[in-house]
């Protein structure tokens, strides 16, 4: 029998589809990979903002990734919104009894409308328990700025904050250019595992429909790991179709604030 490269996504619901669960089940499945959920808030939310948050109870947390771990498994495991520092460790508890290792982590704080999305607490918890686990974090400059407690000015800031965020070499670190204000935008991977820099460089596209990118790269990212890239290929190939997937949603016309991105833009080329 065949078998599936296999991502369990641990984050919140968007029920406007372009971010959250919904952009994670999409980029997982648009780059090949079978995706599995566990589902920690709900959020009232649609292409203009963020209303409401309703959080899920810690035990239905930890019994959806248990139901998961322990019947389908997985190959690779990406973390979104963890909104208290309750659910940080949970999530915790949970990769850590099954003995996952192959984890993506978003540190998402901030939605594109920029309504926050965690509580402070969760923030030094996530810091110091979470992000050791993974294998990867995907900060853009906002997160990147509150987990290194220290403003980025500038692009060539970029390698150095990689290398800081890294627990001491031992986490690779993607870092996210697209809040910095120049044209020609420089993603950083700092790929802890061979202690290199590779500069993933493309230019800026000016469009509104950006809601969901974090979470489609970081997916996407988590979706080639499972599939058994290498770090630096799956960096390329994530950066490769978040690219395109912006490129081709860019002329659509979703509700009236920030559109998604285009995550099938394979299927109609």
């Amino acid at each position: 029998m065949k078998t599936y490269p296999r991502v369990l996504t641990i984050a919140g619901s968007d029920s406007g589809g372009g971010a959250g669960i919904q952009a994670d089940i999409k980029a997982i499945s648009a780059t090949g990979s079978y995706a599995a959920s566990a589902i920690t808030a709900v959020t009232v939310q649609n292409t203009v903002g963020v209303e409401d948050v309703h959080p899920i109870p810690i035990p239905i947390i930890s019994a959806q990734i248990a139901a998961v771990l322990s019947d389908i498994g997985a190959d690779a495991v990406k973390i979104g919104m963890l909104h208290s520092a309750e659910v940080v460790l949970a999530v915790k508890e949970q990769l850590e009894r099954f003995g996952i290792k192959n984890i993506v982590l978003d540190p998402v704080m901030v939605s594109t409308s920029g309504h926050r999305l965690i509580e402070e607490s969760a923030i030094r918890v996530l810091a110091s328990d979470l992000v050791p686990m993974a294998r990867v974090i995907t900060p853009n400059v906002p997160e990147a700025e509150i987990l290194a407690g220290e403003k980025i000015a500038s692009q060539e800031d970029l390698p150095r904050l990689a290398r800081a965020l890294s627990c001491g070499g031992r986490v690779s670190v993607l870092m996210k250019a697209g809040h910095l204000s120049e044209d020609n935008l420089v993603d950083i991977f700092y790929n802890a595992e061979a202690d290199t820099i590779l500069e993933l460089p493309s230019k800026r596209l000016y469009t509104p429909n950006t809601h969901g990118t974090g979470c489609t790269l970081s997916s996407a990212f988590a979706s080639y790991l499972a599939q058994g890239l290498g770090l630096d290929e799956a960096a390329r190939a994530a950066k490769d179709y978040i690219n395109s997937a912006i490129l081709s949603g860019a002329d659509y016309a979703i509700g009236h604030g920030h559109g998604p991105v285009d995550h099938f833009w394979k299927a109609h080329r």
